[in-house]
Order: C-alpha cells, then structure tokens, then sequence
C-alpha cells in the first residue's frame, strides 16, 4: 500500500507541474529538450497504463490511442492527428490514480508475467514495477519543472 501512496503523492506532484503551465504552449520546443509538455504528460499517463497491464493482465487501459503519440520512442513533432487537448490530459491524468489503485490492488506481490530489465536492474514483481513508474514519473515530472522555470523565463 505504501507504494500506491508514493504513486499519488508523484501525481500530485506532476499536477502541480502542469498547474503552473496552464496557459503556456504546451507543444513549444524547449532548447535542450527533445519533447515538449504535452508530450511529458502524456507520456506519464501512457506509461503508467502500460505498466499497469503487465501487472495486471486482465486490466483493460484506458486511451490505447495515445501509445502512438506518447509511448517511449515516439515524437511529438511526427504526428498531429488525435493529440489530446490539455484538459483531455489533464483530466485522464487526474482520475486515473484511483482507478489504477483499484486494479492493483492485491496484485502487487504478484510475479510478472514478463519481467521487466533496463540497464541491469530486473523488474519481476508488481511491487518492483510500480516502483519503478514511481521513479518513472518523478523523472518526467522533474523535466516538467524545468520546462515551469523556460515558460516564465
């Protein structure tokens, strides 16, 4: 449970993010940057849907759609069909907390059915995933507070 609980308390922090940048052009390039802010939030949800899944195999994710515009490897200067709107974003990114919460539950000392490795560091439980998208987001949601500082700027 305590790590469902760091997952919310990162989501808090990325609405706090994106809070802040209301009003700024979410589909600007950042010099140094190779996304923009749509792309980073979107990436976040996309990411936390996916992981969700290999967690739980019967999870259906919600917005499968948006693989294709957010999923690592993708560009947000390669598509402009189907982009979801800032609040399009905003709202998925709001709820989908308690929903995942909810399909996780029970599901975390589970075995994944394929584990996950980056760079040497082996992902086999459900528990040891959702760490890591924990991690996964404070990273996106750090690249978020550095785009509130430009936007400003």
């Amino acid at each position: 449970m305590a790590t469902i609980q760091q997952m919310k308390f990162a989501r808090g922090y990325t609405l706090g993010q994106l809070k802040q940048l209301e009003g700024a052009d979410w589909d600007q390039k950042h010099p140094g940057f190779s996304n923009n802010i749509r792309w980073n939030a979107g990436h976040i949800f996309v990411s936390l849907e996916n992981f969700t899944k290999m967690i739980n195999p019967d999870y259906e994710t919600v917005n499968p759609e948006w693989n294709g515009l957010f999923n690592t490897g993708t560009s947000p200067y390669s598509c402009s069909e189907g982009v979801p709107s800032n609040d399009e974003l905003l709202s998925a990114l709001k709820e989908q907390n308690d929903r995942i919460a909810g399909a996780l539950e029970g599901k975390l000392d589970s075995q994944l059915v394929q584990p996950l490795e980056i760079a040497g560091h082996r992902m086999d439980t459900g528990e040891k995933l959702l760490q890591f998208t924990v991690w996964h987001e404070g990273v996106h949601g750090g690249i978020l507070n550095a785009m509130v500082h430009l936007s400003k700027a």
